[in-house]
């Protein structure tokens, strides 16, 4: 049985079942796409994301301002794991939980590859700059919010 080389980066190494909380951790790269209000096409079951972002949001930071307790802020906030990350449609291709659970590297500008956390602001795959909070926007309105930039990865 061959065994992959320590010298090659956890990610490559490890699934994301065996890797630490710091590891796992580090996988996120701030751009803030999961904190994005998706709407899903009943018709078509079709993920559509928005520019309006969660209200715990730091929009330059890209940051939860309550990570801690983010889940009893927000009742809907999903805690991330192996297996809901294998189950959910609605991560961002760009998500590095997502390429990794389907066998993909990491791009470029993930800040794991670069070692510069402005990376993923810098190329663009961030929020940064580009939301309205949630609260701001009303319901009847939200679907004038869709937006196409979310789904795109660039390297």
């Amino acid at each position: 049985m061959k065994h992959k080389s320590d010298k090659e980066p956890f990610w490559k190494r490890k699934t994301l079942e065996e890797m630490t909380r710091a590891e796992w951790e580090s996988l996120c790269d701030g751009c803030a796409k999961c904190c994005l209000v998706k709407l899903e096409d009943e018709d078509t079951l079709e993920i559509l994301f928005t520019d309006a972002v969660c209200k715990l949001l730091d929009g330059n930071s890209c940051r939860c301002t309550d990570y801690a307790n983010r889940s009893k802020l927000v009742p809907d906030c999903v805690h991330l794991t192996p297996k809901i990350i294998r189950e959910v449609n609605w991560m961002p291709p760009s998500c590095a939980y997502r390429l990794i659970a389907e066998g993909k590297d990491l791009p470029s500008w993930h800040p794991l590859v670069s070692g510069e956390t402005e990376s993923v602001h810098r190329a663009g795959m961030s929020v940064r700059g580009r939301t309205i909070c949630e609260s701001e926007v009303e319901f009847e309105d939200i679907c004038d919010h869709i937006v196409e930039w979310p789904t795109d990865i660039a390297d």
